[in-house]
């Protein structure tokens, strides 16, 4: 279920990011942030289940930061 998700995830994330490049409009770059943190809390739940505890918190850290960096954005919109 989780290779799932993080293949739709990171598909998301780098299609918003190629048609942000693509057409140079910037205003859906916070769903792009939104979906490549999902991507990465996928990455931090699959490393706490192989038992890389370090690792796994760091990328749920960056999920969190990029969660309000994503919101950030938005409100500012």
């Amino acid at each position: 279920m989780l290779n799932c998700l993080k293949i739709i995830f990171s598909i998301i994330g780098i299609s918003l990011a190629a048609y942000g490049i693509i057409t140079s409009d910037l205003q859906l770059n916070y769903l792009m942030i939104l979906f490549l943190g999902l991507f990465l809390f996928t990455l931090g739940i699959q490393e706490c289940q192989k038992q890389r505890t370090v690792y796994g918190w760091l990328l749920i850290g960056l999920f969190l930061f990029s969660i309000y960096v994503s919101i950030q954005s938005f409100v500012l919109i």
